[in-house]
């Protein structure tokens, strides 16, 4: 992985994700992987779009609602859309979490 992967998470309000992130970031750093992850709200991540490419969007479990329309939001721009699984998010398990993204990124 040469390039860096681009990584945004989002939630109600960009709040719960942030210590998510941290340990995302945590577990990326001790991988030698190089990823920038990021949390927005759910309600400000269209506005991303044109601004920061996003190579992986993950939504947290409360906004799982919105993984249709976002998918079609990114659907040109081979971004994947997903949603973080309810127990990972919950136990803050940010090296799962990465793992789990990077591997169907890389199907």
């Amino acid at each position: 992985m040469s390039d860096t992967i681009n990584i945004v998470l989002c939630c109600s309000a960009g709040m719960s994700t942030s210590l998510v992130v941290e340990k995302m970031q945590e577990a990326a750093k001790n991988k030698g992987l190089d990823i920038d992850i990021k949390a927005v709200p759910v309600s400000s991540v269209e506005e991303l779009d044109s601004s920061h490419k996003i190579d992986i969007l993950l939504l947290g479990p409360q906004v799982k609602f919105k993984l249709n329309e976002l998918k079609g939001v990114y659907k040109d721009q081979n971004t994947l859309v997903d949603v973080i699984n309810m127990m990972d998010y919950g136990m803050i398990n940010g090296e799962k979490i990465l793992s789990d993204a990077l591997k169907a990124y890389n199907k």
